[in-house]
């Protein structure tokens, strides 16, 4: 199989430290999508770069008919299939940092037979979910941030105390403050507000919303 990948450095290298290459015959790696220069030879295609709006006529364009021939794989955490309108061929996985090298791979996909055939031929572990902002696992750490900033705004525990209680008590790998660093406020806070339409439980936390509107200002 000729698996081509398009993403940044910091993509790749993690794809590569969660061993996600190992069992991939025919991998070849392209920072922009037009460093591709024979689509002939392509039988899937990952797209993991943020700007996935601004190309993503591009991936749809019939004039490209072998990407309507075969498996494509967005990172698109916040817009959904439905809402970005792609053939039945797409799936969307979470490519946020420090997601790509887990061993699980969490799928949302408009053909799950033609996915789940791609995956098990990479022999990658994937699980399939509804699909819906944030997918499970994006929405879930950014609910977990979101209230650690509620926290932090009444003055429950400052930062380093928060991130260190979560780590012993929950035994997870980061605290929330450094979840947020590590994945991007902006991308969290594009999520939250997205959730925060249809469910109020998603409302940013006045500490992070001030947080997130410097960030814009900048």
């Amino acid at each position: 199989m000729n698996f081509f990948i398009v993403a940044n450095a910091a993509q790749q290298r993690e794809l590569i430290r969660g061993n996600k290459m190992d069992n991939v015959p025919d991998v070849s790696f392209f920072e922009q999508m037009d460093q591709i220069d024979d689509w002939s030879k392509m039988d899937a295609l990952m797209y993991l770069l943020d700007d996935l709006k601004d190309v993503i006529d591009d991936l749809k364009d019939v004039r490209l008919q072998k990407v309507q021939q075969v498996p494509v794989i967005i990172n698109s955490v916040t817009d959904t299939l439905k809402s970005l309108q792609v053939p039945s061929n797409f799936s969307r996985i979470n490519g946020w940092p420090g997601f790509l090298e887990r061993t699980l791979c969490e799928t949302a996909s408009g053909d799950s037979v033609m996915a789940g055939e791609f995956f098990t031929t990479l022999g990658w572990r994937v699980v399939f979910v509804k699909d819906e902002p944030g997918l499970v696992s994006a929405r879930v750490i950014s609910m977990i941030i979101n209230e650690a900033y509620f926290a932090l705004g009444e003055n429950i525990s400052s930062k380093e105390e928060i991130n260190l209680a979560m780590k012993l008590g929950t035994n997870y790998p980061m605290g929330p403050f450094e979840w947020e660093e590590k994945i991007g406020t902006e991308n969290i806070c594009q999520l939250l507000q997205k959730l925060s339409t249809t469910d109020d439980r998603y409302t940013l936390a006045p500490e992070l919303l001030t947080k997130y509107r410097k960030i814009l200002q900048a």
